[in-house]
């Protein structure tokens, strides 16, 4: 089998999963498991093998033209593609293998698995994708399944206005994407990724509408309102979603078309991450759910890469040619660097999601951490490796997220003073309310009944956690990588000498203030400590959070309601009042009249013979 036939394999398998299970075992939910995660099990073999392999190549069949307009559907499989494939494999493996513990008793077991297939096949596609137009197709895809995955407990009126939330709110930044890739189009005549490298045409319109679409999908602000609603599905499509693959899509598309960027665009990109960061971190301390302060974590975890990925490719250097096109060079590193912590982040926040669901699990299904405490020893495999998730995301010496966010802070560092600042911040907040999280839940005495009669979860619950708690500790060594993802790894900015002393001391600093911090405001208790001690600042905390849905909900019901309601009026009125009703109106007087006419009389036609002769000389007489 060659290269390009087993990317087409390990493209079109979960497609084939989603059509088994929806035409034939709908009602045989173990089948369809098995079935599902065959599927995912093949998808993590064959990216492996390609990546590990070091086939690098492209291929192309043109799908239909229309005059000018050729469309095709292709493959580009570069380094980049290698490695976000790998990482969307191994992750999508292992949250199919701890569906099949957390999802058994459910009724719906093949609707969830026919679910995650066609998710799967969505985001392969986006990843093998080699122009824009390709890439769009699956972006919507993606969208599709993610909306059924989160409503899939659809008789909870939550979960269907959590679904309904998160498809209409990306459709707005899907809008602008789709703007972008038609103006990309008109303006250099393809939109093939490989034929953009070459040859563009400079523009800040384009690469910022093609960043609507990161921005929905990435959930940045302003559209960042879906990603915590998205937590009512079940909590291995959280891990799903929000560790490498629905959002993570957004970085990974800025990064195929980094080659559009220029300063301007990558300065909007920049700020519209680091406000994201920050405003999830804030608003991540006044959580209660467990899964939704993994929420608010994964927003600002975005924000960090998309603030990288904004501060890397700021300097362009020319040679002496009349055209700047030529010869131009951009600065990779914001690619690298964004890269590097999608990856290691895909790791240590799916291990988060899913020791979670593993929490949830063993605690009959309470999400609330006051109503926690005590797991350490009656849940001790989840608590050690939820301890190494949290160590790895507050960014703890030596393991994944000590790496890769170290490299971000240094990009800023190097590029930005305010942004650095703004970022160590919210690296402190990180710290603070993870530990709160990890310390409320596993520590003290069981503050409930179920806390007080948890239980560690079978095979397919545990294997999950530890493999990735491996990935956690180990991801972000990447001299241990194989020598095939180069071409990304290699982008990587690497502090030197002062500023390398700055970054650690830093990245120590930010993790022990916010962890020793965690530790003197909260205890174990069934309150939160925060709110006790400075109410204030709690509510104003709270309302931060509440502000952008209060202002959608104004938007929605104030502005176009009534805009809807004036159509709406308008339509009846005009369109179908006087154009649809009058129109027919008239043509019925007319018609009536015509009919009066026909009255079989041959007396009456001879008048009316004569009369239209009389009218047609008059005319042509020129006396009318």
């Amino acid at each position: 089998m060659t290269p390009v036939q087993l990317a087409i394999v390990t493209l079109l398998a979960p497609l084939a999963s989603a059509a088994v299970i929806a035409l034939f075992l709908r009602r045989a939910g173990g089948l369809a498991s098995a079935v599902s995660v065959l599927a995912a099990t093949l998808i993590a073999g064959a990216a492996l093998m390609l990546a590990l392999g070091n086939f690098r190549f492209e291929a192309a069949h043109e799908w239909f033209q229309l005059g000018g307009l050729s469309l095709s559907l292709g493959i580009k499989f570069d380094d980049l593609a290698a490695l976000m494939l790998s990482v969307v494999g191994v992750v999508g493996w292992c949250i199919h293998v701890f569906s099949l513990g957390y999802m058994r008793d459910d009724p719906a077991h093949a609707r969830y698995f026919g679910g995650l297939s066609i998710f799967m096949f969505s985001m392969v596609g986006i990843v093998l994708a080699d122009n824009l137009f390709m890439l769009f197709i699956f972006w919507e895809l993606v969208g599709f399944s993610s909306y059924l995955l989160i409503g899939h407990w659809h008789e909870k009126q939550s979960a269907s206005d959590a679904a309904k939330k998160a498809f209409i709110v990306n459709r707005v930044g899907d809008f602008g994407f789709l703007l972008g890739i038609v103006m990309c189009y008109w303006s250099n005549g393809t939109v093939n990724l490989t034929a953009l490298s070459s040859h563009h045409v400079f523009s800040m319109l384009i690469p910022l509408l093609l960043f609507c679409g990161a921005v929905g999908k990435s959930a940045q602000l302003p559209l960042q309102i879906w990603l915590p609603d998205a937590m009512e599905g079940p909590t291995p499509v959280s891990a799903l979603i929000h560790a490498a693959t629905m959002v993570a899509a957004g970085i990974y598309m800025l990064c195929r078309i980094n080659v559009l960027m220029v300063p301007d665009a990558l300065t909007v990109i920049m700020w519209t991450g680091t406000a994201t960061a920050l405003y999830a971190a804030l608003c991540a301390i006044t959580q209660s759910d467990i899964k939704k302060v993994l929420a608010y974590s994964t927003l600002s975890q975005l924000g960090f890469m998309v603030a990288a990925f904004g501060l890397g490719p700021t300097q362009f250097i020319y040679d002496n040619f009349s055209d700047p096109k030529i010869g131009m060079l951009l600065m990779q590193t914001g690619v690298g660097a964004a890269m590097f912590h999608l990856s290691t982040h895909a790791f240590f926040k799916a291990l988060l999601f899913l020791g979670s669901g593993s929490v949830i699990h063993g605690c009959h299904h309470e999400q609330d951490i006051f109503k926690m405490g005590g797991l350490r020893t009656k849940m001790p495999l989840t608590f050690w490796t939820f301890t190494i998730g949290v160590a790895a995301i507050i960014g703890f010496p030596y393991l994944a997220g000590f790496f890769s966010k170290d490299a971000i802070l240094y990009l800023a560092y190097a590029n930005n003073r305010t942004v650095f600042a703004v970022l160590a911040f919210t690296a402190i907040l990180t710290s603070l309310y993870m530990v709160r999280l990890w310390k409320l839940t596993f520590l003290g005495a069981p503050r409930s009944d179920h806390a007080a009669h948890a239980h560690e979860g079978g095979f397919t619950l545990t294997a999950p956690l530890v493999i990735l708690a491996v990935l956690s500790v180990l991801g972000g060594y990447t001299s241990l990588y194989p020598k095939v993802f180069t071409g990304v790894f290699s982008l990587i900015p690497e502090a030197e000498g002062s500023a390398h002393t700055v970054i650690v001391l830093t990245s120590l600093a930010v993790m022990l203030i916010g962890a020793v911090g965690a530790f003197a405001l909260y205890r174990p208790a069934a309150t939160d400590s925060l709110a006790q001690k400075s109410p204030g600042l709690f509510g104003a905390l709270t309302a931060l959070k509440e502000s952008f849905d209060a202002v959608y909900d104004y938007y929605v019901a104030k502005v176009q309601q009534r805009f809807a309601m004036l159509l709406n009026f308008l339509e009846q009125i005009f369109l179908s009042g006087l154009i649809v009703r009058g129109l027919a109106g008239v043509a019925g007087l007319f018609g009536l009249g015509a009919r009066a006419l026909h009255v079989g009389n041959l007396n009456v036609y001879v008048y009316w013979f004569l009369g239209g002769l009389t009218l047609f000389w008059a005319c042509a007489a020129g006396l009318l």
